[in-house]
């Protein structure tokens, strides 16, 4: 028997981008909404010191842009749970999800959980994982400020973090097992021709060592085989790795919906081919990954799961209670008792909100129908 007072329309797992947008968008439409995240809520854009090519935003750090994403969904009555998902049961029309603080139950299930750092798996990588080597150097950059930093990576990133980490480090020296750079060629003349920047094509990281931090690197030339060991006198050195990312889909790899690389696939509607399961976001297929496809597909992929929804709704005659925070900072809970009492009810308040016949402010509907979802007063557009 399904517990309607702990049901959700839908869970989100993943608190970056994607999540936040979709988050925000359900809970905007009436559905009740938990976004669940294991770490910290913002994703790999969080860490980002500017983000300046976000449509309409001039520059704002990432953790500035999805806090504000995260204000929207609260404002709006999403919760929010630090936990670990273990599992998913997809059965049926009210799906399990199992997690490290119980299991929660919902209609639909929306995978935003991103993508994480590609580890290359050289000897000490793990051992000195934070105490030397690194994979974010707007995280770490500072901490290696006057000392001699190693960049192991042959793209993009591994260029454009080369250069921001010169504003820290006495010295960069970027290892790639190719010949050049994989990114354009206006980046790696930068990289180039940056006077605290030694760039060793055909090389390969062996090992790293040191006591209580980083302390020494070992790498080789893959043509010639002559091995190289730097130690630092009296120091520590930093080991930046940049070697992509690793979708995270554990958690559905053994459902059929993923290609090899571990992607999650999806249709043009952002679903899966199990029924309830949505996906957006880096952890998806796709050509780009940026904070702006994130936010659109999460947008597509909310707007088609509340079709989903709507139909659930109806077809159990389950209604999750949502509960929003009123004027006074007091929970309020939704008084619909049955499918219909919630769609007409939502539907009353949706009306009445979206008329604006004059300039004077707009005041939330009777206590008989939804609770207005934010502090803020709603004015006519």
């Amino acid at each position: 028997m399904t517990d309607t007072k702990n049901l959700y329309d839908a869970v989100i797992i993943g608190g970056g981008p994607a999540g936040l947008t979709a988050a925000l968008y359900l809970t905007r439409a009436r559905y009740r909404v938990v976004v669940i995240e294991k770490d910290s809520f913002g994703g790999q854009i969080a860490i980002t010191s500017e983000v300046v090519n976000y449509p309409g935003v001039k520059r704002v750090s990432g953790s500035e842009l999805t806090g504000t994403m995260r204000e929207q969904a609260e404002a709006f009555g999403a919760d929010f749970l630090i936990a670990e998902v273990t599992g998913l049961d997809m059965e049926g029309d009210v799906k399990t999800i199992h997690t490290t603080q119980g299991d929660i139950s919902a209609f639909g299930v929306l995978l935003a959980t991103g993508a994480h750092p590609r580890r290359l798996g050289f000897e000490g990588e793990a051992e000195y994982a934070g105490r030397g080597v690194a994979y974010c150097a707007t995280c770490d950059g500072e901490f290696f400020t006057d000392k001699e930093v190693f960049v192991v990576g042959g793209g993009y990133a591994a260029a454009e973090e080369s250069m921001f980490l010169t504003k820290y480090a006495k010295h960069v020296t970027v290892m790639m097992r190719g010949g050049g750079f994989s990114c354009a060629q206006s980046i790696t003349d930068k990289v180039q021709e940056n006077e605290k920047i030694t760039v060793l094509p055909h090389t390969e990281i062996d090992s790293v060592a040191g006591d209580a931090v980083l302390r020494s690197i070992r790498y080789h030339n893959v043509d010639t085989g002559a091995e190289t060991e730097y130690a630092a006198d009296n120091d520590s050195i930093g080991v930046f790795v940049f070697a992509g990312y690793v979708p995270a889909s554990e958690l559905v790899q053994d459902m059929s919906v993923t290609d090899d690389a571990g992607y999650v696939i999806t249709d043009g509607q952002q679903q899966t081919t199990v029924p309830g399961l949505y996906a957006a976001g880096d952890v998806c297929a796709k050509p780009l990954r940026q904070v702006v496809t994130a936010t659109g597909e999460a947008a597509l992929a909310a707007s088609m799961m509340e079709r989903t929804l709507a139909k659930l709704r109806e077809k159990t005659g389950f209604v999750p209670r949502i509960v929003y925070k009123d004027n006074a900072g007091v929970d309020a809970v939704t008084s619909a008792t049955s499918t219909t009492d919630a769609v007409s009810s939502a539907t009353r308040q949706s009306e009445e909100l979206a008329t604006c016949p004059t300039e004077e402010t707009l005041t939330c509907p009777t206590e008989e129908t939804l609770t207005c979802p934010s502090e803020e007063t709603l004015t006519c557009p």
